[in-house]
């Protein structure tokens, strides 16, 4: 994997997990809200803090479809689970968050996944005999056996 895959990956991390932490940050400070009250939902979004965690969050999106077009979701979704340790970081040294040692150890289990998941292939590779119309046909069998 070149260096450039290796700054997507990191960028939909932190990007996930700054964002993540601003909207928990700009929420608290909004306060309770309803899902049905557009007046709420619009107030919240104007929250300086919150619109920040929003704009980290496109950019998290544009990342993740960009580690997508080159990566299986099998690889990106778990590489970038490492967003997990951040966020609790985050969470606990400038959220002021408690964090329960049950909680520790599942970040702790999470990221040894992690490891497991790097070791294989970023993308699988389909036999060349295999054309794209078949890979949509048994991609729509499987779904539709579901």
């Amino acid at each position: 994997m070149t260096f450039r895959k290796y700054l997507v990956l990191a960028s939909v991390t932190i990007f996930a997990a700054v964002g993540d932490s601003f909207l928990s940050h700009g929420m608290k400070q909004v306060g309770e809200i309803s899902s049905g009250d557009f007046k709420d939902l619009l107030l919240a979004v104007v929250n300086p803090w919150v619109a920040l965690g929003i704009l980290f969050l496109l950019g998290f999106f544009v990342a993740y479809l960009t580690a997508l077009s080159w990566a299986d979701l099998t690889y990106v979704l778990p590489a970038s689970s490492l967003g997990y340790v951040l966020l609790a970081l985050i969470a606990k040294y400038f959220l002021h968050e408690q964090i329960t040692l049950w909680r520790w150890l599942g970040i702790l289990l999470i990221s040894a996944g992690v490891g497991f998941v790097t070791q294989g292939p970023a993308l699988t590779h389909h036999h060349p005999a295999c054309s794209e119309a078949e890979a949509d046909r048994e991609l729509v069998g499987s779904r539709s056996h579901t």
